[in-house]
């Protein structure tokens, strides 16, 4: 496919003025690497990911556990978050940028927000459906109720935690895309739209290609992750014994 394109390309049929060839792409990309600049917005979007990221974390846990772990806590936590959960991210950028300014602080935070439904939603389908003989065992051996969260239901609920951490870190880096293309002055959405300003079709690829290569490796990481995480569930045990 990349030979046809390139052919394209080079015989006309693709204009390069609309659609970069593979080897101008790649060409750019280096000369990215050289001067520095694909570095630099490449920190600034990680940093931007992982502060949006763990905020999200700590958010989508703690609402997490405390809709899953009684009714009253579900009766105050749940609804209004699946009315946020509605709500498209990108009409509320106008609000962050009144409500926070122009800085880093509305970026992480929309990084967050998208990043906080599926950890909350996964991680509370988990504790729910711990198995009741479990939690009969843990009052039978009077285990106290934070013995009893750290001891059987965040180990029962992880499997499901980790699906969530996973969907999260894809919908991180989307929400950073539409993060960065609103009054940034670096990252790699910024790097993208000077180039469309400019007609570079040729960097945008090159943005997208980043973005596509950090979601892949972030999403092995927490694949690494689960499957060291759960290396105690039967069906893991099954499959390294096979």
């Amino acid at each position: 496919m990349l030979l046809c394109w390139q052919a394209a390309c080079s015989t006309g049929l693709l204009s390069t003025r609309l659609v970069a060839s593979p080897a101008q792409i790649l060409g750019t990309g280096w000369g990215l690497v050289q001067d520095g600049t694909l570095s630099t917005n490449m920190g600034v979007s990680l940093l931007r990911a992982f502060a949006g990221l763990s905020l999200a974390l700590v958010t989508g846990i703690s609402l997490a556990l405390i809709s899953g772990l009684s009714r009253l806590g579900e009766n105050i936590v749940d609804a209004p978050l699946q009315i946020f959960r509605t709500l498209p991210v990108l009409a509320l950028v106008p609000l962050f940028i009144l409500w926070f300014g122009i800085g880093e602080t509305p970026k992480i935070l929309l990084v967050a927000l998208g990043s906080t439904f599926p950890i909350y939603l996964n991680l509370h389908k988990g504790i729910r459906s711990i198995d009741p003989k479990l939690l009969e065992m843990t009052r039978t051996l009077r285990l106290s109720r934070s013995q009893t969260i750290r001891e059987v239901i965040l180990p029962g609920a992880l499997p499901d935690l980790l699906v969530g951490v996973r969907f999260a870190v894809g919908i991180s880096w989307l929400m950073l895309v539409v993060a960065e293309q609103v009054n940034a002055d670096s990252g790699i959405g910024h790097m993208m739209m000077d180039a469309q300003d400019f007609l570079r079709t040729d960097i945008i690829f090159v943005g997208l290609a980043i973005y596509g290569l950090l979601g892949l490796i972030s999403d092995q990481c927490v694949r690494i992750l689960e499957h060291r995480a759960l290396v105690w569930r039967p069906l893991h045990i099954q499959q390294t014994g096979s």
